[in-house]
């Protein structure tokens, strides 16, 4: 059919959004997949549009970010859940924490998930319960983290990882450095992964090169991925060290998922204000892939995180670490290639997984990027609206001041 004919049921029209290359563009969705990119009027009537026609001049249109690095089971617990005198529920919290951050922009979510010990397998089953909810809304897969996985003292933990990676956990993770033998601890998930068909994801601070070495050994020969973070601790270390530690994490083909909003706590120590992220440019001059994710989501390690991956990308590019369009690489197109999914372009043919937020430019929508439309699958699934008055408390006093708009939207 021509692209000025009427769209099938179930297809979307995104009319005279901007792209970030400053292309003004319709873009028509159908199917979960963008079927058509033209100059913007070009496959919307300029008159009477139609109930699928969306509107978004003076958005810019991106592919959707995604979270690569979540933390659901201990998400919204600060204040703790009793404090307001009702019990705990994972599920609720979980469920709220995968809302919050789809408002933001990011259809795909990677939470890890403590199991084991006490915990059991309680968390896991909460949040995947939760991801079986949300089908259609976001797409929510998990990483099993157990604490400890060697000698006679892991042996719940190896069980544990067994029956999470059964149970439906889509990745195998944890913290080596918080395991008696580190390299033990990666060389078990890396098997019961291999086993399962599951991707790694590990924790580290990489603030020992030596043991940063041996993991990337044990762990170079999975062909499912690997990924590691947030390795914060490489901003510790001496220049001529942390780029020795990079082309390690370069040869072992490891993905580094760094937390420009700070530490997770999955030490099992308290968070440290104010750490370093993982050094981005040294990390990326290397060759090793970078994305970068929330962590904590207003938790015991950060009871303020907004998990926002606009906001990651925003921290990146103030601290100097990536210019505008890498920052937003590292929570989108990066972020989904260390989750595995498949690759996100605003051109036909690509899944239509994305977001449009106000703005001209992609430097403005990082600094003040409130108002947001989230598309997954093809469907809209989330819209925030911001409004900004300014008010004269005096009105009758004097005229307002000539050219001060009353109204602005961000």
């Amino acid at each position: 059919m021509s692209d000025r004919q009427p769209p099938e049921p179930g297809t979307l029209v995104l009319c005279g959004a901007r792209l970030a290359d400053g292309r003004a563009v319709d873009v028509r969705v159908g199917g979960g997949r963008i079927e058509a990119v033209g100059t913007a009027g070009s496959l919307a009537p300029a008159r009477n549009p139609g109930p699928s026609d969306v509107d978004l001049s003076g958005y810019l249109l991106l592919p959707a970010p995604a979270e690569p690095h979540a933390h659901y089971d201990t998400a919204l617990t600060a204040p703790p859940p009793g404090a307001a005198g009702r019990p705990d529920d994972p599920r609720r919290r979980a469920t709220e924490a995968a809302l919050l951050q789809l408002s933001h922009g990011a259809t795909a979510v990677r939470s890890h998930v403590r199991v084991g010990d006490v915990t059991g397998l309680h968390a896991l089953e909460a949040v995947l319960r939760t991801a079986e909810a949300l089908t259609g809304l976001t797409r929510l897969t998990t990483v099993a983290v157990p604490r400890l996985l060697t000698g006679v003292a892991g042996a719940d933990g190896r069980a544990a990882l067994r029956d999470a990676a059964k149970l439906g956990a889509g990745a195998l993770g944890g913290c080596p450095d918080l395991d008696p033998d580190p390299s033990g601890y990666a060389e078990t998930v890396v098997e019961v992964a291999a086993e399962h068909g599951c991707a790694v994801d590990l924790h580290t601070e990489g603030d020992d090169p030596a043991r940063l070495a041996r993991l990337a050994a044990a762990t170079g020969g999975l062909r499912t991925g690997v990924t590691i973070g947030p390795c914060g601790g490489l901003s510790r270390l001496p220049a001529e060290v942390a780029r020795r530690a990079a082309d390690q994490l370069a040869a072992a083909g490891m993905t580094v998922v760094v937390l420009p909003q700070g530490d997770c706590g999955v030490r099992g120590r308290p968070p440290e204000r104010g750490a370093a992220t993982a050094p981005v440019r040294l990390l990326t001059a290397a060759g090793v892939p970078v994305a970068a994710g929330s962590g904590a989501i207003r938790d015991a390690a950060n009871e303020v995180a907004r998990g926002d991956p606009l906001e990651a990308a925003y921290q990146l590019a103030c601290r100097g670490e990536a210019g505008p369009a890498a920052a937003y690489a590292a929570v989108s197109s990066r972020a989904r290639a260390a989750m595995g999914l498949p690759e996100v372009r605003v051109e036909a043919g690509f899944p239509a997984e994305l977001l449009a937020v106000r703005g001209a430019q992609l430097p403005a929508a990082l600094s003040l990027g409130y108002s947001r439309l989230v598309i997954h699958r093809g469907r809209i699934v989330a819209r925030t609206s911001a409004v900004r008055e300014f008010c004269d408390v005096t009105p009758s006093a004097r005229p307002a001041s000539p050219g001060l708009p009353r109204q602005a939207q961000g």
